[in-house]
This record gives C-alpha cells, sequence and structure tokens, in this order.
C-alpha cells in the first residue's frame, strides 16, 4: 500500500469552531483566544492494488476555483477522477467540507468515486447543524447514486476495508482499518486525531463521550503495537503516519 497525506495547512479552532490559518513562523500561540487548539488538518489517500481510496475530504477551501484537496491530490501525481472510494469517519466540517463542489454544493467533489458514509451521521448532521456541520456542503449525500450507506456499528465493505461505529469524538463516528498483504493501516479520524493522545491518557472535553474517546486510544494504541498498525493521524501537525 501507499500513503499520501494532503495537508491542508496549520490551523487554531476555538469555542467558535472557526478554523483560522497559523503560521508557526510568524506567530505565536498565545496570541490566538484562550483555549485555541493547534490542529493540523490532513485528509490522506491510500493506494491499494484495487482502490484509490480517499480518506475524510478537508474544509474544502478553493483557491482561484481550483479545490485545495483536488490540487494537493494532482501534486501527489494522482488524478482526482481516479478516487474509487471516499471513507468518512464523520461530517464536522473540518473532515466534510470537501464532500461537494460548487458555490451551491450541487455537484459532489469525487463523482467518480463510492462514498461510504454513516446513515445516521448524516441525520444528525443535518439535524445539528451549525456551527460544527455545514448542511449545504453534506446534504447532498442524501440523494446521492454515489452513497453506500453504513447502517451497521461494524462491518465490512469488502475483503480489505472494515469499520467499527464509536460513537466517542461525537456520535455516530466511525473509524476505519484497511488490511492488504499482512499490512493493517488505521484511521481513526477524530477518535485518534493525534499521536500524544495516543499514548497519554485523558479525557477531552471535546468529544462526545471523552472517557470512551480515551479508552478506545488506549486499546487501540496496545492492539496496534502489538500488530504493527500503521497509524494515520487526521490533526497531527509532526507525524501523521506513524508504523508502530
Amino acid at each position: 500500500m501507499k500513503i499520501i497525506p494532503l495537508s491542508e495547512g496549520t490551523f487554531t479552532i476555538d469555542q467558535t469552531k472557526l478554523f483560522v490559518p497559523f503560521d508557526e513562523t510568524k506567530e505565536d500561540l498565545q496570541s490566538r483566544s484562550r483555549g485555541s487548539l493547534l490542529v493540523e488538518i490532513q485528509p490522506f489517500i491510500v493506494v491499494t492494488s484495487k482502490d484509490v481510496l480517499l480518506l475524510d475530504t478537508g474544509l474544502g477551501f478553493s483557491k482561484e476555483g481550483v479545490m485545495q484537496i483536488h490540487q494537493n491530490i494532482k501534486e501527489a501525481g494522482i488524478d482526482p477522477e481516479s478516487i474509487t472510494k471516499v471513507l468518512m469517519t464523520h461530517l464536522h466540517k473540518d473532515h466534510a467540507g470537501g464532500v461537494s463542489q460548487d458555490r451551491d454544493h450541487s455537484q459532489l467533489s469525487f463523482p467518480s468515486a463510492t462514498y461510504y458514509v454513516q446513515r445516521r451521521e448524516l441525520k444528525f448532521a443535518l439535524e445539528k447543524g451549525v456551527p460544527s456541520f455545514i448542511p449545504d456542503e453534506i446534504k447532498i449525500l442524501e440523494q446521492s447514486t454515489n452513497v453506500v450507506w453504513l447502517d451497521d456499528d461494524e462491518g465490512k465493505i469488502d475483503d480489505t476495508i472494515s469499520y467499527h461505529l464509536t460513537g466517542a469524538h461525537s456520535p455516530f463516528h466511525q473509524v476505519f482499518w484497511i488490511r492488504e498483504e499482512g499490512k493493517i493501516v488505521f484511521f481513526g479520524g477524530d477518535d485518534a486525531p493525534q499521536l500524544h493522545q495516543m499514548k497519554h491518557r485523558f479525557a477531552a472535553k471535546y468529544d462526545f463521550n471523552g472517557k470512551k474517546a480515551m479508552e478506545l486510544r488506549s486499546e487501540w494504541w496496545e492492539q496496534g503495537s502489538k500488530e504493527h498498525w500503521t497509524f494515520l493521524f487526521y490533526h497531527d501537525i509532526k507525524a501523521p503516519i506513524l508504523e508502530a
């Protein structure tokens, strides 16, 4: 398997739920509002023997009419049209902003791909709305023929990809394992967003069920260390990919 991180940059986020670009070489985190968290936004491409997978879709930002995620994929030497599957952990705006494109979000960003989404997550996201979710960006999923709904708490997409609903960071958050030729790649989305959270036990206030998220991270880190998982950390600035 080939893994490609698609960094969209470093941001701070506070209680307003706004992602504000941050340049570590020029700015001081202490100058940001109290409680600001420093995070990377980083979807991933995983190329297997039969698929080009996209794991979450980033913020959905565009520059001069070109979506940043499309540009990042092209710079990695991959045609965005070649994406075969889009795996969504959840639909918070920093993970699902790139689900759709155009001003009215009337077109999927990856029209040739199949999107795998928890049905209960979309229902919750559309009901909950802003600031954590942007309904206009994701409502296209409701009627799209490109979507495969994952209705179970766990299961297999195919003989390579499996998923498990955790209800940890958000009520219907899910995580993925990709297995091929003895290698195991684990993508925990916001249940396992950064390396330091895997190594240190603490319950985050921003998680739906902080205690459960903490316990799961501990379990995954222990199992992954034994089985030599490759961890993908969506919000880690320094270590997006770690082979345990």
